[in-house]
């Protein structure tokens, strides 16, 4: 449910018109796929939400045989431009020299080569009208009151992390292994991402500016390499301050921030990260539109929602995804009620779920109730799952609603984080396991999984995990529990933030992080000894913790070793000389890192 995206403010030359514009197409559905599928377009075909910044993408065949591209724009006339090819070989991008103007009809022909012939191919599409009037398609939450001290953590050697403590209220001690990975906000606290281990105990923080929100913290893998990967809005680089995607490496350095192309945003619904080194991710816009059939406003507005597949090398948009050129606004469960006016656009669709699967993609829509199979070279929706047009014979058991996280497992069956509100459908929320027969086009359900102490109903966000073993690792969104189950629903591992906090997603995933800065030591002096506080953000190799210290630099020596027993290991040291660090040790007692030296 969470889409709290600024939207442009290009000003239409028709913003304040009594009437907006039809934002549908006069055909649903219509394939992107011309010169007989060799070649995948966007904007597509007869769109009429087109982005006034977009580029002309052409997928398929090599940049080489793309040629003679011309743009006309019914208002803004001939577009000169460039041609630029995507790194993985597969086609190109034109890139005019100026915008569109909004609300006119565009005309793009162009050569494909094929072998010793040449195919004329040509489509129009027709640009949207921005809305200009909005700035967010959701209200933030309010200014959360002051933190109490019980709701944060604290640490003597890192007083500049104030992350939310985690409570975990059940622990078999055999669940999966690895780390679990969240983003904190809306609570009283710092925002940031975060990374835990099994016990609740913090292994990494990083703490975000006041007045930015981070989310979809997940484990991925970038051009070879695992890589953590997170979305922030605003995220301020390069000159420019507006949503973006993180992508860090195994030492926290960022790497590479991605943005939208078209003069669109990221949104924090999903980012996936592809072998041929592009990314799929969600979108959320705000165009003009007549919503009178529909009983909504003649000078209306909408929520555009849409996906980007880009190349993560160029930054070039490869190919694009409407909502409205493929699925009818009456399947929404969502009415316009007091939205769809320029101030409060209606969010017809909701898209939450991107999932690049090779020659298809699955895409979820809370408000239609509905999943559905895109294939990958038309953009057509081959089935819906769910929803009131649903493609599936399915039992009420199996039906979801208001649902956000969906997933395709390798045997084919398909999985939901059924929020079931809100307004409230179910009597909880649950995940959900369907079984697809797409011989009898039945959709079955296998199991579902509940919270195991309070019947939760998650009003936004949730995700859900299967893990190696066949557990499920379920983070609750809006309410602040992350939990762990068997196949058969038993509980490894219940947790949750302090009340108010929020995570959209939670994961769990194998990581090894080796910091670039080093740990740190504060010492407190007490009496004719003290106490050393020790701490390294993000490291997962530490073994031990060592002391080291002398009466010159040049001559510390070993003077107390402790276990590591969480983020900040505390070791008594009696008559402390003038100099000390620590040593962050490994499980061999090789040296990890060393902090800085202290002057007594």
């Amino acid at each position: 449910m969470v889409a709290a995206i600024a939207i442009g403010s290009v000003a239409s030359s028709s913003t304040k018109a009594s009437q907006g514009p039809s934002c549908v197409p006069p055909t649903l559905n219509v394939s992107s796929a011309l010169a007989n599928g060799a070649l995948t377009v966007s904007p597509g075909p007869d769109t009429r939400d087109a982005s006034h910044e977009t580029q002309i993408s052409f997928l398929g065949p090599p940049a080489s045989e793309i040629t003679h591209v011309v743009v006309t724009g019914s208002r803004s006339g001939n577009h000169s431009g460039r041609l630029l090819a995507y790194s993985q070989g597969d086609g190109a991008s034109f890139l005019p020299d100026h915008p569109f103007a909004q609300g006119e009809v565009v005309m793009v022909r162009a050569f494909l080569h094929q072998g010793s012939g040449a195919t004329l191919v040509r489509w129009t599409f027709t640009v949207a009208e921005r809305d200009s009037v909005s700035r967010s398609l959701e209200t933030p939450p309010p200014p959360p009151p002051p933190a109490k001290a019980s709701e944060l953590q604290h640490f003597i050697s890192r007083p500049d992390l104030l992350p939310p403590t985690v409570t975990v209220t059940s622990n078999s001690g055999e669940h999966d292994p690895g780390y679990t990975f969240l983003a904190p906000y809306a609570g009283p606290g710092q925002y940031g991402p975060m990374i835990i281990d099994g016990e609740g105990r913090l292994v990494w923080f990083k703490p975000i500016p006041k007045g930015s929100r981070a989310a979809d913290l997940r484990v991925q893998s970038y051009e070879g390499h695992p890589v953590l990967t997170w979305w922030q809005e605003p995220l301020a680089a390069a000159g420019r301050h507006d949503g973006g995607i993180v992508i860090a490496d195994s030492s926290y350095r960022t790497i590479k921030i991605v943005r939208a192309g078209n003069g669109y945003q990221p949104d924090l619904h999903a980012f996936q990260i592809a072998p041929n080194g592009t990314a799929v991710f969600t979108v959320y816009d705000a165009i003009r539109c007549d919503l009178r059939t529909h009983k909504g406003p003649a000078d209306g507005a909408m929520a555009d929602t849409l996906f980007q597949e880009v190349d993560l090398k160029t930054g070039l948009v490869r190919y694009e995804w409407h909502s409205l050129d493929h699925v009818s606004l009456s399947d929404s469960y969502a009415p316009v009620g007091a939205t769809g006016t320029l101030k409060s656009p209606w969010d017809y669709f909701h898209i939450n779920v991107v999932s690049n699967e090779g020659k298809d993609l699955l895409v979820d829509s809370r408000n239609t109730w509905a999943a559905y199979d895109i294939d990958a070279r038309t953009g057509k929706v081959m089935w819906r799952l769910g929803g009131k047009k649903s493609s599936f014979k399915m039992g009420r058991a199996a039906r979801p609603a208001w649902q956000h996280d969906l997933r395709r497992d390798p045997d084919g069956r398909i999985s939901f984080f059924d929020n079931g509100a809100t307004p409230k459908v179910h009597s909880q929320s649950r995940v959900i396991v369907l079984s697809l027969d797409t011989a009898t086009m039945t959709a079955k359900f296998v199991s579902s999984f509940v919270h195991p102490d309070k019947p939760l109903v998650v009003a936004s966000q949730g995700d859900f995990q299967p893990l190696p073993s066949g557990n499920w690792f379920v983070g609750w969104g809006q309410e602040p529990y992350l939990s762990e189950f068997t196949p058969t629903g038993g509980v490894m591992i219940d947790a949750h933030l302090p009340y108010r906090y929020q995570s959209y997603t939670v994961f769990k995933f194998p990581w090894v992080g080796h910091p670039s800065e080093p740990p740190r030591l504060e010492f407190t002096p007490e009496g004719s000894g003290g106490v050393a506080h020790m701490s390294w953000n993000g490291a997962t190799g530490v073994s031990q913790w060592r002391v080291i210290g002398g009466s010159s630099m040049g001559g510390l020596a070993p003077l107390a070793t402790a276990r590591s027993s969480g983020f900040e290991v505390n070791l008594p040291v009696s008559n402390p000389p003038r100099y000390m660090a620590a040593q962050a040790l490994g499980p061999g007692e090789e040296v990890l890192g060393t902090s800085a030296t202290l002057v007594g």
